[in-house]
């Protein structure tokens, strides 16, 4: 059996719980200030 977990979906739908405005428009999670968009 094999699973897939996508964890950065997870962190953005964490954020829009705690942060409603963000509902409904696109949210991209970034790594470590880099600018690697992982999301």
């Amino acid at each position: 059996m094999y699973a897939l977990v996508d964890g950065n979906n997870f962190y953005v739908s964490c954020e829009r719980v705690f942060r409603p405005s963000l509902n409904g428009i696109p949210v991209v999670v970034l790594s470590n200030n880099d600018g690697c968009a992982i999301a």
